[in-house]
């Protein structure tokens, strides 16, 4: 049996007077009649395509329009003709004499259902149907009969008005509802981050410019004020306040600089209206989407993440020396732990390396930091990141009982590029590539890094340089050298009685298919022979016969295998090398729990 539609909300929405009308904040059940691609005319604003879809209840059918967030439904076949769906989230907007529902979000209850009733066509809104304070969307410059606003529309959620310094009284929109097809908004929004005044200097001329990225409880957008709106602006907008704003241009977002996933951006010009709102409601603090410290091997290199962490180590202020611009830049290194028991390294530049004195070790969430993969996974703020210092948020308390109760006693695994078979890398039996798969399929050769699950046995393993003499010093893990006063290492600076050795495994390994050699650190090695590779190393020194038979007996084991494959060059020889990020030894269990499960899926266990 079909769900229930909810009767008659097309044709109350259709008559809605006003924004604050209980029928827009309602989540009616509606059923989809068809779909209707609209790509953008050439010359538009915006070259992103829409959908145009028909909803009923039974009754009536209303025109409505997919947020562009939501395509990937119609597109991957979520949603089709006579799909029931809950519209959990919608706007309105008047166009061209038609009301116009936009689809914000919503749930699908029945996907291929039959269609309901025989909905009938409804009577244009009476004049006074539209809110008063609202104005309508106008179409884009077109020949073409087809209307194509930017979705979501510019009709507010709920009515919230706010008076202007003309002394006019517009409509507050959410961010979400902003596009080049409206012109007079007004949005409601805290400033969440703000750049410092930057300039540029070059054949067309010199400037200045900042930007700030506003949200409210729809979304973010970025805004940039250029030269003179530099002068007018900046001093007026403060991180963490709530402004009102209107009058300001509403373009494409330039995603090389900016990581939000909004697809317009604001420009502010000198007639820009800015003022402080000291009514805050219904204007949330900052919005995280954390990501805990072990999950950081997980996260794509350059990606851009919320972390949230007790600052353990702080590191001294040093520079480096920029390639592009030959000037000194600041930087410090901090080291975050949390309760998963990794650690990971965050780089602060410039003033805010300069400027961090903290020194009880604090609680501290950041936003917008780039993840990087040098030795391991690793973290670094960029002029659009913030930190913030012991936050008022349910992670941050959380997070301060548990080290103080039992975080300061532990020890912290850090990302390094060879994970320990209980790090985080996850291998998953079905995606088992053979070996000759992987050199086929050329991963590792698209200037990229590859991950790929394997299933091979040992076969040789080098004994020349097995292992190499590190420094004792925890984390540091630098190759030391023997001098007369010990040995020596040149990152600490310290000499020590001896060193702590640390294993360099190159193997070649083989399965059905083929063979290829797999390279692994401290973590493979100790995982092959069972025992630090100090140990190993006083066995090879007192006697090699024995140490032949280590190596021997670990020679014909099998091995599950996560492996990064990753170009290198090395005398103009590019070549790509198959690292070992995770190694576990066989569950036959959980193997033969995985063949019967296949044999139940497929003919022969019918």
């Amino acid at each position: 049996m079909a769900p229930q539609l909810t009767a008659g909300i097309c044709a109350r929405l259709n008559n809605a007077k006003d924004a604050d009308d209980d029928i827009l904040n309602c989540s009616p059940t509606l059923q989809f009649l068809s779909f209707k691609k609209v790509t953008p005319n050439a010359g538009s604003s915006t070259n992103v395509d829409r959908y145009r879809i028909i909803v009923s209840d039974g009754e009536h059918f209303l025109q409505a329009m997919l947020a562009t967030q939501l395509n990937h439904l119609v597109e991957e076949g979520q949603i089709i003709k006579q799909t029931i769906a809950i519209i959990e989230k919608f706007t309105c907007n008047m166009v061209q004499g038609k009301r116009l529902l936009i689809v914000l979000a919503l749930r699908v209850l029945e996907k291929n259902a039959e269609k309901i009733g025989s909905p009938a066509s409804l009577s244009p809104p009476a004049v006074g149907g539209a809110p008063e304070n609202a104005n309508p969307v106008p179409a884009p410059s077109s020949s073409s009969a087809s209307v194509t606003p930017a979705a979501p529309s510019a009709q507010p959620a709920r009515q919230q008005t706010q008076g202007n310094r003309s002394g006019r009284t517009n409509a507050v929109y959410p961010i979400e509802s902003l596009s080049p097809y409206q012109n007079n908004w007004t949005i409601k929004a805290r400033v969440t981050q703000k750049s410092d005044i930057k300039t540029w200097s070059n054949q067309r001329g010199e400037g200045k410019l900042f930007s700030v990225i506003l949200m409210d409880e729809t979304g973010e957008i970025k805004a940039t004020a250029f030269n003179a709106a530099v002068d007018e602006l900046y001093d007026r907008m403060q991180e963490g306040k709530v402004y009102t704003i209107s009058k300001a241009r509403v373009n494409l977002a330039k995603k090389k600089f900016t990581h939000l996933s909004n697809e317009y951006e604001l420009t502010f010009e000198r007639n820009t209206e800015i003022e402080e709102c000291l009514d805050t409601s219904n204007v949330p603090a900052v919005r995280y989407n954390f990501v805990d410290i072990a999950g950081l091997n997980n996260v794509p290199k350059d990606s851009i993440c919320d972390v949230i962490g007790i600052v353990r180590e702080v590191g001294d202020l040093g520079s480096i020396v920029s390639k592009a611009t030959s000037k000194t830049i600041p930087k410090r290194e901090l080291t975050l732990v949390d309760q998963t028991s990794f650690s990971v390294r965050l780089t602060l530049w410039g003033k805010q390396a300069e400027e961090y004195h903290e020194t009880d070790q604090p609680v501290i969430a950041f936003k917008g930091v780039k993840v990087g993969d040098f030795q391991g996974r690793s973290l670094s703020m960029f002029s659009s990141s913030t930190m913030h210092v012991e936050p008022d948020i349910p992670e941050a308390h959380v997070l301060r009982g548990w080290y103080d109760v039992q975080g300061q006693q532990q020890t912290y695994q850090s990302h390094t590029n060879s994970m320990p078979s209980g790090g985080s890398v996850h291998f998953d039996r079905a995606e088992i590539m053979s070996l000759n798969d992987v050199k086929t399929n050329e991963l590792g050769m698209q200037d990229k890094d590859d991950i790929f699950a394997a299933r091979a046995t040992i076969m040789h393993i080098k004994s020349e340089n097995i292992a190499y003499p590190a420094c004792p010093t925890d984390k540091c893990n630098k190759k030391v050298i023997e001098g007369h006063d010990g040995w020596r290492c040149e990152k600490c600076d310290k000499s020590y009685p001896k060193p702590e050795y640390r294993y360099i495994i190159a193997m070649a390994t083989a399965d059905y298919s083929g063979q290829a050699w797999l390279q692994g650190f401290n973590d493979v090695g100790q995982a092959i022979f069972g025992m630090p590779a100090d140990e190993l190393m006083e066995i090879k020194e007192r006697e090699d016969s024995k140490f032949n038979q280590v190596l021997e007996h670990a020679v014909g084991t099998t091995y599950n295998f996560v492996c990064k494959a990753k170009q290198d060059t090395f005398n103009d020889q590019t070549r790509v090398r198959y690292g070992i990020s995770r190694i576990l030894p066989l569950n036959y269990r959980e193997e033969g729990a995985y063949l019967a499960d296949l044999l139940r899926r497929s003919d022969w266990g019918r």
